[in-house]
């Protein structure tokens, strides 16, 4: 599991009709800065502290076939203490 930061919306006219309804959002890990597209099912903004999980286990959070998806956001970050 990785902490991130949402830096940007990433939009799309196209996408595989498996993926379910949400956004693309590109996020920041902290520390580091590396970036990634993570996909988000909980409305996070930009500027907002995040959960990601990433690999097999982010796409099997979805029921049925597991979609290609392999960062998602699940959680949302109040307070680091």
């Amino acid at each position: 599991m990785l902490r991130a930061r949402v830096v940007a919306s990433v939009w799309s006219t196209k996408k595989v009709s498996s993926i379910p309804s949400g956004a693309f959002l590109e996020v920041e890990v902290e520390p580091g800065g590396a970036r990634l597209i993570a996909f988000d099912v909980l409305g996070s903004g930009i500027g907002e502290a995040v959960l990601v999980s990433t690999g097999s286990v982010a796409a099997s959070w979805f029921p049925g076939d597991a979609p290609p998806i392999d960062a998602l956001i699940i959680g949302s970050i109040d307070e680091v203490s």
